[in-house]
């Protein structure tokens, strides 16, 4: 056996950092365990936008939330963190894409989140490298990028500085009933509460977890400050993003402060590997020329892929697993890690700490999963 702690976070990607820094932040004594390094997984192969989104009220909450902390807590982050507010643009091919950026602009607007819209001429004056024939756009002013890796360390090192210890290189086999882990190497580590933060890896730790590893790719390009200013997104990427059973292609594209150029994205379950699929890049990039054909012109530096932890109901688990008193999930935040994580730390904390959460955390908390499987066992069983 070794050492006692009141919370063990597995998983060292940014939600396990912020998760850590949180509850070190309320008095917790934390250990932080990651098999691999810092920052190796799903967040190492991340975009890195701090963004809000509306695809459910929920998904609002938690990302208008996040994002608020992240712009408090950006002024005393060290430069490499590569803070950019660049906005989101989001960019309209016709006439019925337009009427979803009126119905975004007016949802935004009534929340208090401050956007522009664009016509045809405005979206060309700003993107002057997008194809001339979109019918226009929706910025929302205050999105912004940052780099994960060192966001990551970032968030440990607080949680250092407030008491906690972090292991890299350590692996947890098992959860202990009784409360702590059982690592590969055969030591006990006890604490009061678990939180598994391992993101694809998660249904390792935590059995009947419904979560899958979508796959997605990413390339970088050499430097060409300007090329780009915002962030931009096709509306289209919100059909892709709601498909869960297909692979899709959409095009987002993200300045980088170092001027390099980050494109994406593709979606796909299932994939057997973590390596690189040829034709699905090439159809990524392809989709990515259609929107601005001058990128053909640019020099692609390296290209990889990753697996993002996705849920059925596209929202992440946040909160106690009901089946284990002691287990607490934070995972499954698919392409909104980076975004979410400071939001899913401070939730997270204040419902081990039986504080009222800022934001209502009934959406996440995982006994969702077991309602809905009783309500489908209930359907049935009806029928």
């Amino acid at each position: 056996m070794s050492g006692s702690y009141d919370v063990v976070v597995v998983g060292a990607g940014i939600v396990g950092a912020a998760c850590a820094r949180a509850c070190a932040g309320a008095g917790l004594r934390v250990l932080v365990l990651e098999r691999e390094r810092v920052a190796g997984g799903t967040t190492g192969s991340a975009m890195g936008h701090l963004v809000v989104l509306d695809d459910s009220p929920a998904q609002f909450a938690l990302t208008e939330y996040s994002r608020r902390l992240w712009r408090d807590l950006i002024p005393s982050a060290p430069p490499d963190l590569e803070h950019e507010q660049c906005g989101t643009l989001w960019v309209a091919a016709d006439d019925e894409e337009m009427c979803e950026v009126e119905r975004k602009h007016a949802y935004y607007e009534q929340r208090g989140v401050t956007t522009h819209r664009l016509d045809a001429r405005e979206l060309r004056r700003e993107e002057p490298h997008l194809r001339p024939d979109l019918a226009g756009g929706l910025c929302i002013v205050e999105d912004a990028v940052i780099y994960p890796p060192v966001a990551t360390r970032f968030l440990l090192d607080e949680a250092r500085g407030r008491g906690a210890e972090v292991r890299t290189r350590t692996e947890v086999k098992a959860m202990l009933p009784a409360g702590g882990v059982h690592l590969v190497d055969g030591t006990e580590i006890h604490a009061g509460a678990v939180v598994n933060a391992a993101g694809c890896n998660a249904p390792a730790l935590t059995s009947e977890l419904p979560l899958r590893g979508r796959k997605g790719h990413l390339a970088i390009t050499e430097r060409y400050p300007g090329f780009a200013r915002h962030e931009i997104i096709e509306l289209g990427y919100l059909k892709s993003a709601h498909t869960f059973s297909t692979e899709s292609v959409a095009f987002n594209l993200q300045p980088r402060k170092t001027g390099q150029l980050l494109i994406g994205s593709s979606r796909q379950f299932d994939s057997p590997h973590g390596a690189v699929e040829f034709a699905m890049l090439r159809r990524m990039l392809d989709r990515a020329v259609s929107y601005m054909p001058d990128l053909r012109t640019l020099t692609v530096l390296r290209c990889w892929a990753g697996f993002r932890p996705a849920t059925p109901d596209k929202l992440p688990y946040i909160g106690r697993d009901p089946r284990q008193d002691r287990l607490w999930l934070a995972t499954g935040h698919e392409g909104l890690g980076i975004t979410t994580s400071l939001a899913t730390g401070q939730i997270l904390a204040d419902l081990l700490m039986r504080r009222k959460p800022a934001i209502p955390p009934e959406p996440y908390l995982p006994d969702r999963i077991w309602r809905q499987e009783d309500s489908h066992a209930r359907c049935h069983a009806d029928n």
